[in-house]
């Protein structure tokens, strides 16, 4: 296991490499084909040529490669390499604050979003595949399989914004002109964005809506899963010695059934938090994913690198530990 471990970490570095120089040659061409993002700082106002040069400078835009079209900018990205891992800096926004402060400050909603989120398609998911898998063919089977893949089908830019529209603002109006109804759910539960006031009843919606492609794919997995295993030779087996439905569902069809739901989900908590950007955005979430996007339209390259960059950590630790956990849940599985 100790080796396994040690060449998974080993992969992180070219993962990691890679996907920092894809983002800096992407906003690098950005800059180049359009202009310099620091001259709209200014608005109608014209800076002199110092000003620029030197506001630049100390943005981390003022490589000459940057005016040159199609020009990977290799210089500036082992500058750039050499102040994250040697300093830790991943540079400034265009208010001169540190990018980690910024991933600091965000990072808590993120993960309480993401958290929500993976609470609901696991309990949620789950109850729904077990359900399905153990009548097939029933009501309850196709009503699952019908929604689930009416969810999947739904981009989850278009199920965020119908959302935000009918449940927080005209459903919500309707709850919000009721008296004896509590702030904490008219306000923050069916609010059409986050709100300070209320920072985890106003998550609750986000999160359902960001975790609604994966409960259905859980749901579709727990259901497979669970009808091939009710066709195991150890479940026949179990029945024929005479042993209750409860026992033989729960303690042999529904254990086996849920290692590889779990291994979905362990993946999915850093699918979860990198996909935040377009659920954060729709409902102003000030997590990571908000910063992303917003940095992205205002040409913070600095900060569109850190951030992703975060992203790509998670995601890859979070698959470490799930394949960890994946050994430990089936003794079968052995990592030499």
């Amino acid at each position: 296991m100790g080796r396994y471990v040690t060449r998974r970490l080993l992969q992180f570095i070219p993962t990691v490499l890679g996907a920092m120089f894809l983002l800096h040659y992407l906003t690098s061409i950005g800059i180049q084909f359009s202009a310099n993002p620091v001259r709209a700082l200014f608005g109608d106002r014209t800076p002199s040529p110092e000003l620029l040069a030197n506001l630049s400078e100390a943005l981390g835009l003022g490589d000459e490669c940057l005016t040159r079209k199609g020009d990977p900018c290799l210089g500036l990205f082992v500058d750039r390499m050499q102040n994250i891992f040697l300093h830790w800096d991943f540079g400034v926004n265009f208010r001169l604050r540190p990018v980690t402060e910024l991933i600091a400050e965000a990072l808590p909603y993120t993960v309480r979003l993401a958290l929500i989120a993976l609470l609901f398609e696991a309990v949620v998911g789950i109850v729904a595949g077990v359900l399905a898998g153990l009548r097939n063919g029933s009501f309850w089977d196709y009503l699952v399989k019908i929604s689930t893949v009416t969810v999947i089908a739904i981009p989850i830019f278009v199920l965020g914004f119908v959302v935000r529209e009918f449940v927080g603002v005209q459903f919500g109006n309707v709850l919000r002109g009721v008296d004896w109804i509590p702030d904490l759910i008219s306000q923050g539960v069916f609010g059409s964005v986050y709100k300070s006031d209320y920072p985890w009843s106003s998550l609750i919606i986000p999160g359902l809506v960001l975790g609604s492609v994966s409960l259905a794919a859980a749901a579709r997995l727990t259901r497979t899963s669970i009808l091939e295993n009710t066709r195991s030779d150890y479940v026949r087996t179990a029945k024929a010695k005479g042993l209750g439905t409860n026992r033989v569902v729960g303690v042999h069809t529904l254990r086996n059934s849920l290692i590889p739901v779990v291994t979905f989900l362990g993946v999915d908590l850093g699918t979860l938090i990198g996909g935040a950007l377009i659920t954060e955005t729709i409902f102003n979430v000030p997590g990571i994913g908000r910063l992303v996007v917003a940095s992205a339209r205002t040409g913070e390259a600095s900060v569109v690198i850190g951030g992703a960059t975060f992203l790509v950590l998670v995601y890859l630790i979070t698959s470490l530990l799930v394949d960890i956990l994946y050994a430990v849940l089936d003794p079968r599985i052995r990592y030499e």
